[in-house]
């Protein structure tokens, strides 16, 4: 028994269990073990103890007239101990109520009226057989693909600490197992570089375990910002972060000012830690990327190539310059909803060295303490006419703004930087060819 199935004949009648016996016996006996029971209760016993042994009942035929408990209650019993067993109710009345009964709460496969036809009762055992095991294999097939489905998933889930999610929707991928070398797309995003200042004379006070330490700790803080606002990380270069917002924009102005607030509250854990404050610049472009993997069969991964992508980075760069934690392209700028949501002020124009298009460039100070915002409103129109005066050449009208700038703000380092460079054209004047751009060199 322990390797074949059970078909269950059911009847309170010796003689009518011995007829259905000898009738199934002929076809079925060579791969099924025949059972009979005389009640109800006898035959949910049985049932009960094959399925705890695993074993299959494919087929389980009921009368339906019996004392005690009836056929069509049997077999609602027995659909809620095992729900792909095959019913069959027999009948002597064909009674209506019963058979409807049974087909509600048993799923009653058929009901066969007495005295039954023993080819019609051989057909509709063997097709109940056959339906059985198909729907068994049916359901392990669809449980072994849930289980792959459930490991691919896993799979996907683990790797998307590594190559974001993001990149398999772009490249319209199902799971990471399916990206080829050399898949490629373009998209227009928005690219952010962040980056933390002076780190490696933070690095140099610090064992290699504080360096990790630290890194986490920062990068912990910064992540969720950037899921938040529809942003993903595309790479982590050390102390630096390159992240992409493939919506819009203002996401990644909203999540820059965001980080920068972070980096407040967490610059005061720090100090009541007794550790030096940190800051951090941060590079707003958008433009055209592409997007893909790179390198070999047996190595790749997946990267970003675009100008815009270069440009981000030396927007980043120039932070340090100017002494602006954010800084904006005018192409981000123009991509706004509405420009008028942000504090901002224009800085200059730059280019990168060897290139030949410039680019205007915006400081957003709303993630400035309050104080400083204030600061900065308060001296923004001598910041503009000073640098108008600068880009006209006017450098001493340029000099003596930018010099009342400072007497209101110390600390505004864009200011000093153009007072440095008015003061150096005034001594040393300038190329026949200047124009006012700031060349940024290449890292």
């Amino acid at each position: 028994m322990k390797n074949k199935a059970v078909i269950l004949c059911v009847d309170d009648e010796k003689m009518v269990l011995v007829s259905l016996r000898q009738q199934l016996k002929r076809k079925f006996e060579r791969r099924y073990i025949l059972e009979t029971a005389e009640s109800g209760e006898e035959a949910l016993e049985i049932v009960d103890q094959l399925l705890e042994s695993n074993i299959d009942v494919p087929v389980i035929i009921s009368d339906h007239i019996m004392p005690g408990m009836k056929g069509d209650e049997l077999l609602k019993r027995i659909h809620e101990l095992s729900p792909r067993t095959l019913k069959i109710l027999l009948t002597g009345q064909a009674n209506a109520d019963a058979v409807g009964y049974v087909v509600n709460y048993a799923n009653l496969y058929r009901y066969i009226a007495k005295p039954w036809d023993q080819t019609d009762l051989n057909l509709t055992v063997a097709e109940a057989i056959r339906s059985y095991f198909q729907d068994k294999k049916l359901e392990e097939q669809n449980k072994i693909l849930q289980e792959k489905n459930q490991e691919l998933r896993e799979f996907n889930i683990s790797y998307e600490r590594f190559v974001p999610r993001e990149f398999l929707s772009f490249l319209q991928k199902k799971s990471i197992i399916d990206v080829q070398l050399g898949d490629q797309i373009e998209k227009k995003m928005t690219v952010m570089f962040s980056d933390i200042r002076d780190f490696l004379l933070l690095s140099e006070s610090m064992s290699p375990q504080e360096n990790f330490n630290f890194i986490n700790s920062y990068l912990v803080r910064m992540e969720p910002i950037i899921r938040k606002h529809h942003g993903f990380i595309d790479k982590y270069i050390g102390d630096a972060v390159m992240a992409l917002f493939p919506t819009s924009a203002n996401d990644a102005v909203q999540c820059s000012i965001d980080m920068l607030k972070r980096l407040t509250a967490y610059n005061k854990q720090r100090q009541i830690n007794g550790d030096q404050p940190i800051s951090i610049g941060i590079g707003l472009h958008t433009g055209s990327l592409m997007l893909g993997t790179v390198g070999g069969q047996s190595r790749m991964d997946s990267t970003v190539i675009s100008d815009a992508v270069n440009l981000a980075a030396r927007i980043e760069s120039v932070t340090k310059t100017y002494g602006a934690p954010l800084i904006i392209s005018e192409q981000i700028l123009d991509e706004l909803d509405q420009t008028n949501q942000y504090l901002f002020r224009f800085l200059g124009k730059v280019q990168v060295k060897g290139k030949k298009k410039q680019v205007s460039v915006f400081e957003i100070i709303d993630g400035y303490p309050a104080n400083v915002i204030e600061m900065k409103l308060k001296t923004q129109t001598d910041f503009e006419k000073g640098l108008f005066h600068y880009h006209e050449q006017e450098f001493a009208e340029a000099r003596c703004l930018f010099k009342q700038i400072l007497d209101v703000d110390a600390a505004d380092k864009a200011a000093i930087f153009y007072l440095k460079q008015t003061e150096h054209h005034l001594e040393y004047g300038v190329p026949k060819d200047w124009d006012g751009v700031e060349v940024l060199i290449e890292k």
